[in-house]
């Protein structure tokens, strides 16, 4: 008798820790549906991140190297590169982002979280207070950006024009109308 008690036991115990640890996993599962949003976001951050540099170089030798008349056409056909360059990597890193989450995301928030730390985060998650908070977010976000360029902007520019000058005379390229640095003759080779 008291064997089977304690079998009973056993598996109500363990029978009650699956169906925790399935609700645990359900609600890591609707955590990460509703972070979909902010996990395609960073991905398209990502993707435009990687293409910045390109962008802001083509920009620079736009209005540098390309004739006046040509830099409308020249900058449309660019745009339209870095569009097509966009439009076919944001569904890759996107796709494989949402795809990673689970495997990624997943194991950190059942470690770090308990069920019930779960149910209080999906409950303020889906509250019209986080609602509200998450839609005025990028117009805070936009606020202190605006107001953070406008009070450094100055003491940022004359820096900004100092490194380009200084990377410009590292690569030998010309300045602001001065010749390429010429780099020095090669002695002739030794026989």
């Amino acid at each position: 008798m008291k064997k089977l008690k304690l079998a009973l036991i056993a598996a109500a115990v363990a029978g009650s820790s699956m169906a925790m640890a399935q609700d645990k996993a359900a609600m890591v599962k609707q955590f990460l549906d509703l972070q979909r949003p902010g996990i395609e976001a960073l991905a398209r951050g990502l993707v435009e991140q990687s293409s910045a540099p390109i962008a802001q170089a083509g920009s620079q030798y736009l209005q540098t190297q390309v004739p006046a008349e040509k830099r409308e056409a020249a900058a449309k056909a660019a745009d339209a590169e870095l569009k097509k360059y966009f439009d076919d990597a944001y569904p890759i890193v996107r796709d494989k982002a949402v795809n990673l989450a689970p495997d990624t995301l997943g194991p950190i928030l059942r470690d770090n979280f308990s069920e019930d730390e779960l149910r209080q985060l999906l409950a303020w998650i889906n509250s019209p207070l986080s609602k509200k908070y998450q839609e005025l977010n990028p117009k805070m976000q936009s606020a202190l950006t605006e107001k953070l360029v406008a009070e450094t902007r100055a003491s940022i520019e004359p820096k900004m024009r100092t490194l380009d000058a200084n990377v410009a005379k590292a690569l030998g390229a010309p300045t602001e109308g001065a010749p390429p640095a010429k780099s020095a003759p090669k002695a002739p080779a030794k026989k």
